[in-house]
């Protein structure tokens, strides 16, 4: 094996965290999230030809995620949503236990927002609230103009706000 092809499976084993986290905030669910990564990372191994040394690994990876996930939207148009707040998913918070169980209640209600959000807001937001990503390099990620990922985040910061703060 050569050099290049250990370097290149390296840095997509050093994402794998964040690959995670990311498909975790598109689809909600930890096993999805995981298919999602493994087949991601399945098309990156079988398509690194594709890939342009020298510009960011975390955007393509982002992108074939994101791909990957319209794809199936796609294809399984009745499926329902599914959110599970498991433990694994949210850990302990603080020594306070009624602290600990309010986060995780909070934690939770933004999740579910998340998910009631167009997916355009939701990988804008995801990528630059949750991943840490520039404007810039959200823009090169998602292939939009920044001014678009700005409005984006913009109403979707917005539209996430309304929905956790709303009365039942």
């Amino acid at each position: 094996m050569t050099k290049k092809v250990t370097d290149f499976r390296d840095q997509i084993v050093a994402l794998l965290p964040r690959l995670r986290r990311f498909a975790f905030s598109l689809t909600a669910n930890l096993a999805d999230a995981d298919d999602l990564v493994q087949a991601a990372c399945e098309r990156a191994l079988s398509r690194e030809q594709q890939w342009r040394p020298g510009t960011r690994l975390d955007s393509w990876m982002f992108r074939i995620i994101q791909t990957l996930k319209i794809d199936q939207a796609r294809s399984m148009r009745q499926r329902s949503p599914h959110l599970p707040l498991e433990e694994t998913t949210f850990g302990p918070v603080g020594d306070n236990e009624k602290n600990r169980i309010e986060a995780k209640m909070a934690l939770g209600q933004v999740a579910r927002a998340m998910q009631r959000l167009p997916e355009n807001d939701r990988l804008v937001l995801s990528l630059v609230c949750v991943e840490g990503q520039s404007y810039k390099d959200a823009a090169l990620t998602l292939q939009v103009p920044i001014g678009t990922v700005m409005s984006r985040l913009a109403r979707a910061r917005r539209r996430l706000h309304t929905m956790v703060h709303q009365k039942n």
